[in-house]
């Protein structure tokens, strides 16, 4: 099959396409790379003159404060229309989201109705912000979600600004109209797949592909300090419930600071992120989750603890006896006693450290994922 993925925001459509092509397929990813983190497109719509020239940034910056037009925006629709005769020819095309391209949503289904012309058929991927699962973080049962901060009032409706926007009119027209163009709904982890049965959707929930060829494991080696660490994105900061870590890592650096080294990074490309948490025994992911993303997943197949997503849900999908990962909860005095606890007990360390890798190559391996995508889409 020749096969097309729109966008990208955590690798999870690069390991897509590792696993699509050992299979024989052609495999072309078009996207903005999603800003500083630079992921790998085969085709790039990064808006270049609103994103890295000053002044004109300064520009659009200012006129999106005064009139709410984001000029960016539509220089990735542009960019994309411009790549239009270029992508032809294609058995399939999966959408990373319903707002793949990431420009106006009445542009955005223009240019989809162009690229489906000439093209078989559609398939929409949730795995991120989207409407419906917006719509239950802010109606459904859920315990806590990403926008616990906000219905909590710790955190401004301008901070949500990416988030609610997927609730007005114009964003419920494009997603409406790209799920009615879809031969299939996709959900890649929990966090997705529970929302959207909840609703009522039709979805094939297929887990995060990791390509364990290109990630070595490596069995922790605890000689002296045990290290941790925490990547910070300061778009996500709240989202994730970043704070709660930085709190408990100050409740254990004060009892153990003897014992551990703390790594903390901000807002830095891939590439050089997977690098800095090579060292790690411990890795800091997310709160407010209840399945693992693709950092966590990476992380965990390079066999680090990673306090993340992994509620009941999840152990009981996967039928789970062992941790293979901890559940990070919005509250910081029950992380920093999980830290403590791995801090005082190292040897919990390995045996997670084992039982992680072993999850990922049985859940997530990529090739494995990407024959469950082929049989989705036919």
């Amino acid at each position: 099959m020749k096969i097309l993925l729109v966008g990208e925001y955590s690798r999870l459509h690069n390991s897509l396409k590792e696993g699509l092509t050992t299979l024989g397929h052609e495999v072309t990813i078009v996207g903005t790379g999603d800003h500083f983190k630079k992921y790998d497109t085969d085709y790039s719509i990064h808006p270049k003159y609103f994103s890295d020239y000053l002044l004109l940034r300064k520009a659009k910056n200012f006129i999106k404060k005064l009139t709410g037009y984001n000029f960016e925006e539509t220089e990735k629709g542009y960019r994309f229309k411009k790549l239009l005769p270029k992508l032809k020819g294609f058995d399939h095309i999966q959408l990373i989201n319903s707002n793949a391209i990431e420009t106006q949503p009445g542009f955005q289904i223009k240019l989809y109705k162009k690229l489906l012309q000439q093209n078989r058929q559609m398939s929409l991927l949730v795995c991120g912000d989207d409407t419906p699962i917006i719509d239950y973080c802010l109606n459904g049962d859920l315990k806590y979600s990403i926008l616990t901060p906000y219905i909590e009032k710790r955190a401004t409706a301008q901070y949500y600004n990416y988030s609610l926007k997927y609730l007005t009119p114009a964003y419920r027209v494009l997603f409406n109209w790209v799920k009615d163009n879809s031969v299939c709904l996709v959900t890649s982890d929990l966090d997705y797949e529970v929302p959207m049965k909840a609703q009522g959707y039709t979805t094939r929930f297929i887990p995060n592909p990791i390509n364990t060829d290109l990630i070595t494991y490596n069995q922790p080696a605890i000689t002296d300090k045990i290290i941790i660490f925490l990547g910070i994105n300061r778009m996500s900061y709240t989202k994730k419930g970043i704070s709660f870590f930085e709190e408990a890592l100050n409740i254990v650096k004060q009892k153990y600071e003897d014992k551990i080294e703390i790594i903390v990074t901000e807002n830095i490309p891939y590439k050089e992120y997977i690098k800095l948490y090579d060292r790690a025994h411990i890795l800091l992911d997310q709160v407010y989750g209840y399945d693992q993303g693709y950092n966590a997943l990476e992380a965990m197949a390079k066999g680090k603890v990673v306090f993340t997503g992994a509620e009941t849900e999840f152990t009981q999908h996967y039928n789970l006896t062992e941790r293979v990962a901890v559940n990070a909860l919005p509250d910081a005095e029950a992380i920093a006693k999980e830290l403590s606890f791995l801090i005082e007990n190292p040897k919990e360390i390995k045996v997670i450290s084992k039982s992680a890798r072993s999850f990922i190559e049985r859940e997530h391996n990529y090739i494995n994922i990407a024959e469950k995508y082929i049989e989705a889409w036919k």
